[in-house]
């Protein structure tokens, strides 16, 4: 199993900045790719970013250009700087991570999620 432990979220003014991180440990030696995915109250959970183990990455169109997703792949962490905050991105932001098993199969792990509120 792999444990996925966030943390960064808080309180931000509209159009302030947060940084959030995601720790994985447990059997991590072959995640293939890392991200976040949001969800407010009443919404579907929503991808924001998520960056695969060659470096690649991917953004919701929404956040592009105010989102940015990075790794550490010897400390197997996980960033996601966040700019220009709107009040509608307020929601549970929570780590995603997917590992590869016996060279096909395929497990996805999610941390608990952590709490950004945008106020005005």
């Amino acid at each position: 199993q792999v444990q996925l432990v966030e943390s960064g979220g808080g309180l931000v003014q509209h159009g302030g900045s947060a940084r959030l991180s995601c720790a994985a440990s447990g059997n991590i030696f072959s995640i293939d790719a890392m991200g976040w995915h949001r969800q407010a109250p009443g919404n579907q959970r929503e991808l924001v970013a998520r960056i695969f183990d060659d470096g690649t990455t991917i953004y919701a169109d929404s956040v592009k250009g105010r989102f940015t997703i990075s790794r550490d792949n010897a400390k197997n962490t996980v960033w996601l700087q966040m700019n220009s905050l709107k009040p509608e991105e307020a929601a549970v932001y929570y780590c995603n991570a997917v590992r590869t098993v016996g060279g096909s199969s395929m497990e996805t792990y999610w941390g608990q999620g952590t709490q950004v509120t945008v106020s005005s």
